[in-house]
């Protein structure tokens, strides 16, 4: 049986707490929803920080929302590095032990001790689809990129599955760039 998943890039981004937000926007600030993106309740925000590291910044980095418990930063590998600073893979919101940056906004900066992760590839999807498939929750998978003229295997691709999702496979902009991925590219679950 195929098992079809759309591959989407997720680019550079901040998830930013309530408290977070307020030192760099102002008190009481609530975020800008801009555009849905493919999970359901999560968008790409009109807010935008600079995420700052020993070595160099980077300008007009977009926020995601909503608000979240703690402030993460997610950058591709290559990001990290040219900024100063080592992420470790992780699964977004497993930043224990992980570097942190400066976030600066229009009111405010943030130090964060913690919170800089290049996320795991994953792919979302509701227990009806991890049923079809035959899969289960924190499973690790293969998936297959074809016909790109950069045919890549993605290993170590963890599958999350809540009533909350929609199915589609995140990567970082590394991964995309190297497999020639485009928008709207669907890939296929090996195992």
């Amino acid at each position: 049986m195929a098992k079809p998943v759309l591959i989407e890039t997720s680019a550079r981004h901040v998830h930013v707490s309530q408290a977070d937000l307020e030192t760099l926007f102002g008190k009481g600030y609530t975020l800008t929803p801009k555009k849905d993106l493919s999970q359901p309740g999560q968008y790409a925000c009109a807010e935008r920080v600079t995420v700052v590291g020993p070595k160099r910044e980077l300008a007009g980095v977009s926020i995601l929302g909503p608000v979240r418990g703690e402030t993460q930063v997610e950058l591709s590998l290559t990001d990290a590095r040219s900024i100063g600073v080592t992420a470790l893979v992780r699964e977004s919101g497993d930043t224990e032990g992980t570097m942190g940056c400066k976030l600066v906004g229009p009111a405010g900066e943030v130090e964060l001790d913690h919170g800089v992760i290049c996320a795991k590839r994953h792919i979302h999807m509701t227990p009806a689809d991890a049923e079809r498939y035959g899969l289960q929750n924190k499973q690790i998978v293969r998936v297959k990129a074809a016909g790109t003229g950069r045919e890549t295997v993605f290993g170590d691709v963890v599958v999350r599955v809540s009533d909350s999702f929609a199915l589609a496979m995140h990567i970082d902009t590394d991964e995309c760039n190297a497999a020639g991925i485009t928008p709207g590219f669907t890939g296929e679950i090996l195992d």
